[in-house]
């Protein structure tokens, strides 16, 4: 998986200090009086080796492509530091088996914990044991219970995915009178599901003239992204837009799509995989762009977790802590960007 070319996280960006924010306004001191003194700048991770870092990851089993490029970006980042060893854990779909395998890396006394949980509710209190015992935790992606399990959480935004899916699907179909839309969602018992569906009709409320025609639920593979798919296909004969919440299930929605010889409507995915970012290049199908949920966080997670070890801030910013929380942004990747975003395509 290739890392992403973007420090935007610890090394990119310009700060913009606390005495140029103040130089900025207008003083009523005596034009005599001494200039207050700038904050001093934050200590900003960088790639200069530092003190020796120990890095326990663990997450849930890779049986999903954005999965597997979540374990990708956080090994290939760690490689990239020589002064961080990588303690990573097989991973696993099974609550008592992931909370084991936290404790084992607690036990081995790692200096800092990044968590990626199969359930964030039933690992709270695993994340809470390693705070308790001096382990920060970064929680990756999905949220634990407790604020107080961990020390900083970075992950996507879904509310925010469906938001932009449903604007540019709305941007495309605003001079259609009567247009309509179908969605072809992920697993209704994730709170990740009901909160694209929400920001996906939340957006669609800005357009008048669309209306949502059906839904269908998928599981996140290609077989169930093909089987709903047919169903929907079956049902709505004619339909001027698709989202589909995931760009593996959309393997097998292309395919059902294929089977049936439909190509009078455009599609729109989630998360940016590569076999989606090469058909919008391609622009030779429906599939017209996809909304990203980046797995680049794993990268950016272990980033986070090496400067907060060796207790340091992020570059570009005038803190001296690591925020308390990063939500990424839901790009959406069209025919006219996605060379830029092709690097950060998962297989």
């Amino acid at each position: 998986m290739p890392e992403t070319s973007r420090r935007h996280l610890l090394l990119g960006g310009a700060a913009v200090s606390a005495g140029a924010l103040l130089t900025a306004c207008t003083s009523n001191e005596p034009k005599n009086q001494a200039p207050a003194a700038s904050a001093a700048p934050a200590p900003g991770a960088d790639d200069k080796p530092g003190t020796p870092v120990t890095i326990g990851f663990a997450g849930p089993q890779a049986d999903h492509g954005w999965l597997n490029a979540i374990n990708d970006n956080a090994q290939q980042r760690a490689k990239k530091y020589p002064d961080v060893t990588l303690e990573i854990t097989e991973g696993s779909n099974e609550t008592a088996a992931q909370i084991g395998q936290v404790q084992t890396l607690i036990n081995k006394k790692v200096d800092v914990l990044v968590i990626l949980p199969a359930d964030g509710k039933a690992l709270t209190q695993v994340g809470l044991q390693a705070m308790k015992a001096g382990i920060p935790v970064v929680n990756l992606d999905r949220v634990f219970a407790s604020p107080q399990a961990y020390r900083c959480w970075i992950g996507g935004d879904n509310y925010g995915m469906g938001l932009n899916a449903g604007r540019f699907i709305g941007e495309q179909l605003k001079d259609k009178p009567n247009a309509t839309v179908i969605e072809l969602a992920g697993m209704d018992s994730l709170e990740l599901t009901k909160q694209r569906t929400q920001g996906f009709d939340d957006a669609l409320r800005n357009y008048p003239n669309i209306r949502k025609v059906a839904r269908q639920a998928a599981d996140f593979t290609v077989e169930s992204g093909q089987a709903k798919m047919a169903q929907l296909l079956q049902a709505q004969p004619t339909f001027d837009a698709l989202w589909n919440h995931d760009d593996d299930q959309g393997v097998g929605a292309l395919r059902a799509i294929a089977q049936a010889g439909r190509k009078d409507f455009l599609m729109v995915g989630g998360a940016g995989a590569k076999s989606a970012m090469d058909a919008i290049k391609a622009d030779d199908g429906v599939l017209k762009a996809t909304v990203l949920y980046p797995p680049t966080m794993a990268a950016s997670a272990i980033d986070l977790a090496r400067a907060l070890a060796q207790n340091k801030g992020i570059g570009g910013m005038a803190e001296l802590e690591i925020p308390a929380s990063i939500t990424l942004y839901s790009a959406v990747v069209t025919k006219e960007n996605v060379d830029e975003y092709l690097p950060t395509g998962f297989s």
